[in-house]
């Protein structure tokens, strides 16, 4: 087995208290991060989508304007860091490997540039649904059972999603406007430190709790597409070794 993937920290304090769905503004600016584990995630994502696309990419042809108008928003943003180098025909990450742009595979392509999943949330009829995703680093959930699902069936497993708090979520989804992305976190405690966790629905050991020895984070952004109205919801998944009889934080969404 391999060695796990841990960070050494959070930027953010999972003990803290917020109520659900527990949603904050985000300065754009912050939107997609690089952190220590920024080259041994990559390389992971890099062998993930060569040797189990099916497993970890999805997008349905419906959604191909918003994915091609997130392709561009990540390049547009990575202009701006400094950690990275983004030219005509390729970018250079952090880690020092060099991708090339491909828009006819824009999925796949972010999927290699950034450290985050990338989720595309298409509003149909009265809820947004899973139109399209690139996810490396599922926390025990399967990106087949849950792409085109809307989202109060992508949330069925999860015990503290409620219609009330389903109604909250999906009034979040209608309002996130462009240029005004939000943030929350999740925190839960795990045995298997692995990133690509896929886990059925069905699956009744879908989550760890307790004193786990490691601590699973994610920071949950979501960011509104201004021409095709998709918003983005995007996961930065923070592994680390929880010391011993510490606690998990709040965040049930997972």
């Amino acid at each position: 087995m391999s060695a796990p993937i841990l960070q050494e920290r959070l930027p953010f304090d999972p003990a803290a208290p917020r109520p659900l769905p527990g949603v904050a503004p985000l300065d754009p600016a912050d939107w997609l991060l690089v952190d220590e584990a920024f080259a041994a995630q990559m390389a992971l994502r890099d062998r993930l989508l060569a040797t189990r696309r099916d497993e970890v990419l999805r997008l349905d042809p419906a959604a191909r304007p918003a994915a091609e108008e997130l392709f561009d928003t990540v390049l547009g943003h990575l202009s701006h860091q400094p950690a990275y180098e983004v030219g005509a025909g390729d970018v250079l990450r952090p880690d020092g490997v060099r991708v090339a742009l491909d828009r006819g595979d824009p999925l796949a392509t972010l999927g290699r540039l950034v450290q985050e999943d990338l989720c595309l949330m298409d509003l149909r009829g009265a809820e947004h649904l899973l139109a399209g995703a690139v996810l490396c680093f599922p926390a025990s959930w399967r990106l087949d059972e849950k792409f085109l699902r809307p989202l109060t069936a992508i949330h069925l497993p999860v015990e503290v999603y409620d219609a009330d708090l389903a109604r909250r979520v999906q009034r979040l989804f209608h309002g996130v406007k462009p240029g005004r992305p939000l943030w929350r976190f999740n925190a839960l405690g795990y045995h298997d430190p692995a990133l690509f966790q896929p886990r059925s629905e069905s699956d009744p050991n879908r989550g760890d709790r307790g004193s786990a020895p490691y601590l699973r984070c994610e920071r949950q952004c979501l960011l509104r597409l201004p021409e095709s109205g998709a918003v983005v919801f995007s996961i930065h998944t923070y592994m680390l070794a929880r010391p011993r009889g510490a606690a998990a934080g709040r965040g049930a969404i997972t």
